[in-house]
């Protein structure tokens, strides 16, 4: 009509619109929903809308795997392919459901440091100075959050239920296993291909005994660990001879046997929530009590008693290997090795089978000197404690944090003892500076080889001067005991004064 086209303002700004839609959205939010309402507000507005970008499907917790939204971003924000004024979206949750709220406040800052002003068409222009319409949006953005907390939370719930009913939450079943579709009444229906869902909101999905030959490979493993004691490396190595295909169709590894050892569900029960993932976040695993387990859920595959025999086997060796690569064993060794041959290497190492690896050693406490360092414990406690004593003599005030000290609120210190190694005929005394910002100084105290272990004199280590790296100290060093040592603790009093 003459008077409808009379009151509409002309084109006089030009916009780009994004649309966005999950799985998860009701319909109100679909896209062809939003760009009816923003196209609407964009006439109203006389504003021209020259390029919509879309991603139907999507998640808004990140942007990624979110094409639409970055395209718009990366070529026509950041590098100005078309000539606009502003970016149009329906409402702040169709921008994204971001769960760190400033991620949100970053796209719409970098759009503005481009020149590009984001419009939610839901809340329209903001007036110069609004704070109303900055708190408003603040409450939007973590609504929009929260929405998608929310909703995890009551998915995660529902799956609990089910869990805790008999019945499979989702995912992949696993191999020797499949999934069995059952009707309103718990009876069977089908048993369901990769990639088929139920269609009813009332059926439920359990788990059954899968292909035969695959239900005879998980019954061989478990009956070569527990009957014939193969380890899992070797249980594999047979497997691979065979040309038997893993469960994911590669060949297998003793990780994959150790699966298939330790999973309940082989003995009919249904396990949920081993793992944590939520809200796009890294997967991490569950400790075991936080596990939703129900027994008896469906058939078994594996006898009970083997299933459990196995796991006692597992369990064992567990204890023996954290026993085998305790620090405290691996000292005892350590110390029996060096009283056998006067000296420690990695050739004496390799060459007792009793031994872990050199690598572990220097894994564990830096490097075979330190592992040495702190087979003389007691020894080491006792010089730290007498340096302290000493230290208390000179300074007003000493605090003690952690394994280190600071000294009249200047500096810190951290003490270091070390007892002679033997080398060849000769003798020497290892130090490591420690890298922590925390410590400005490694004082480190070489000791007499006599049973007194008396003190022979101290080395000062400045973080900022000395590498991280093991000093080896011996009566040859003379340009480092020149430029570090020192006869007594005097020279700390220069440094406090």
């Amino acid at each position: 009509m003459w008077w409808h086209q009379k009151s509409r303002t002309p084109h006089s700004k030009k916009a780009v619109a994004y649309y966005r839609h999950s799985a998860q959205d009701r319909q109100e939010n679909s896209i062809p929903i939003q760009r009816e309402k923003v196209k609407k507000f964009a006439d109203e507005h006389g504003i021209s809308i020259i390029e919509e970008f879309k991603d139907p499907g999507k998640s808004g917790l990140t942007i990624h795997n979110r094409p639409g939204f970055n395209t718009m971003m990366q070529e026509y924000v950041i590098e100005g392919k078309k000539e606009f004024d502003y970016i149009l979206v329906l409402d702040v949750s169709r921008w994204g459901r971001f769960q760190d709220t400033d991620l949100s406040a970053f796209y719409t800052g970098q759009c503005r440091k481009y020149g590009k002003q984001v419009i939610y068409t839901s809340m329209g222009f903001p007036r110069e100075g609004d704070l109303v319409h900055s708190l408003r949006l603040s409450i939007e953005r973590f609504q929009a959050a929260n929405y998608s907390r929310e909703l995890s939370q009551k998915v995660f719930d529902g799956c609990v239920k089910i869990a805790q009913q008999g019945f499979r939450a989702g995912g992949t079943p696993p191999y020797g296993l499949c999934r069995l579709l059952l009707d309103e009444q718990r009876n069977p229906v089908q048993v369901l291909k990769p990639g088929q869902h139920k269609s009813i909101h009332n059926q439920r999905v359990t788990l059954a005994p899968g292909a035969k030959d695959e239900i005879g490979i998980v019954n061989r493993i478990f009956s070569m660990f527990v009957k014939k004691r193969e380890p899992e490396c070797e249980i594999a190595a047979i497997l691979n001879d065979e040309e038997i295909p893993s469960p994911g169709g590669t060949e297998w590894t003793s990780e994959s046997v150790r699966n298939i050892l330790t999973n309940e569900q082989y003995i009919g029960t249904i396990v949920y929530n081993k793992t944590w993932s939520r809200l796009k976040r890294p997967s991490k695993r569950n400790p075991y009590d936080d596990w939703i387990r129900t027994e008896n859920a469906f058939e078994s595959i594996v006898d009970r008693k083997l299933f459990y025999r196995a796991q006692e086997f597992l369990a064992i060796r567990k204890a023996e290997h954290e026993r085998r690569y305790s620090s405290e064993d691996m000292l005892e060794r350590l110390d029996r090795l060096y009283k056998k041959y006067g000296k420690i290497g990695p050739r004496q190492i390799a060459g007792s089978k009793d031994m872990v690896s050199a690598a572990t050693y220097k894994k564990r406490f830096d490097s075979l000197d330190m592992a040495y360092q702190q087979m003389y414990r007691d020894v080491l406690d006792k010089t730290r404690k007498s340096v302290l004593e000493k230290l208390q003599e000179q300074a007003d005030g000493i605090e003690t944090y952690s394994d280190y000290i600071v000294i009249d609120n200047s500096f810190s210190v951290l003490i270091q003892p070390s007892v002679p190694m033997l080398y060849g005929y000769r003798e020497y005394w290892a130090f490591r500076p420690d890298p922590r910002r925390e410590v400005d100084i490694t004082l480190g105290v070489p000791l007499s080889n006599s049973n007194e272990y008396s003190i022979l004199g101290y080395l000062i280590l400045p973080r900022m001067l000395t590498r991280h790296h093991n000093i080896r100290l011996s009566a040859s060093s003379e340009g480092y005991l020149a430029l570090h040592g020192h006869f007594n603790l005097d020279f700390l009093q220069k440094l406090m004064d």
